[in-house]
């Protein structure tokens, strides 16, 4: 019986069951990949609670232009007093990051402008170009450096009294804990990962010594191409990312299969890693380029809703070995 396991990407979440109902119902939808139909099970590594106070209300997966705006509290967001005592590499990192992301440069055109000329499919977009309005540009990156860097940095998070997590401690447990229960479960077995869910995904299964093996690797809308987080993976402890060895080969049996949208402005900078993350030298990494609707291109329900992300979990799933 094949199992999928999700993890969901930044910014605040609704309810764990809802938003596993909603990956689940995008992938079905339209005569699409139904996981219970086809016997399939599937878990959901969460991990909201740990940066957020409580759930998203009911609206969303920040999976619009329209709750992008309301993704978090806005005191919460233009809070940025977690960088002040930053020092050395982590400071470096931040700074590094920010000026990447570009959220404090205020383009000439004002609050609402943007610009929207397509490139050809699979080139990198400069950041000016995805076409949101700006101030939703400025939140999403300031919501993007925060959770990245607390989740890369091990940052201590406090988001209801009484409760104190170290950030990538307890998502790293909670995820090998959600990858042993879907092991017990007779495979194939595929982790399907969205954005920021994409980086903790790949330092669990290249980072961490005692993480379970999968099937597959889906990574979606991901960050994993900037050269800050590279960086990052590429420092020790071992095994770390290289260039040339970048595959988590030590977990991932088989096939990566990344996906993106060139005008994704989570992954747009640079969306294609077959030669970011090769096997001892050999580009191996399958990139997909899905090319979603509308201004807002970073929500999962558009991913999912797509024909060549469907065809390729349902070839992990049901045709092991097909694409390898």
């Amino acid at each position: 019986m094949p199992h999928v396991t999700f993890i969901h990407g930044i910014s605040n979440k609704p309810p764990r069951d809802r938003l596993v109902d909603i990956w689940v119902r995008s992938l079905a939808n339209n005569q699409g990949l139904d996981l219970d139909a086809e016997g399939a099970t599937y878990s959901m590594v969460y991990w909201a609670d740990i940066m957020y106070e409580q759930p998203e209300a009911e609206g969303g997966d920040t999976r619009s232009l329209e709750s992008l705006s309301d993704a978090v509290p806005k005191a919460q967001e233009e809070d940025v007093a977690w960088q002040h005592d930053l020092s050395g590499a982590e400071k470096v990192f931040v700074q590094s990051l920010a000026a990447k992301l570009g959220y404090a440069q205020k383009p000439p055109g004002g609050d609402d402008a943007f610009a929207a000329p397509s490139p050809r499919a699979g080139e990198p977009v400069p950041f000016e170009r995805i076409p949101l309005p700006w101030f939703l540009k400025r939140r999403l990156m300031k919501i993007l450096l925060r959770d990245v860097h607390h989740y890369l940095f091990n940052a201590t998070s406090e988001p209801r009294s009484g409760e104190r997590f170290k950030v990538r401690d307890d998502i790293r447990k909670r995820f090998a804990d959600a990858l042993r229960a879907g092991n017990m479960i007779p495979g194939p077995h595929v982790v399907l990962s969205h954005s920021m869910g994409t980086l903790i995904a790949y330092d669990c299964l290249k980072r961490v010594v005692d993480c379970p093996k999968v099937d597959g690797f889906i990574t979606i809308g991901s960050p994993l191409g900037l050269d800050e987080i590279q960086d990052v993976l590429g420092e020790d402890p071992s095994p770390k990312w290289t260039r040339e060895d970048g595959f988590p080969h030590e977990r991932v049996a088989s096939q990566w299969v990344n996906v993106y949208d060139t005008l994704d402005p989570v992954c747009g900078f640079d969306p294609k890693f077959a030669n970011d993350y090769r096997r001892r030298g050999e580009e191996v990494v399958r990139d997909i380029n899905e090319q979603n609707y509308g201004k807002w291109r970073h929500g999962i329900e558009k991913y999912l809703g797509q024909p060549k992300l469907r065809a390729a979990l349902r070839e992990m799933l049901f045709e092991p070995g097909a694409g390898s």
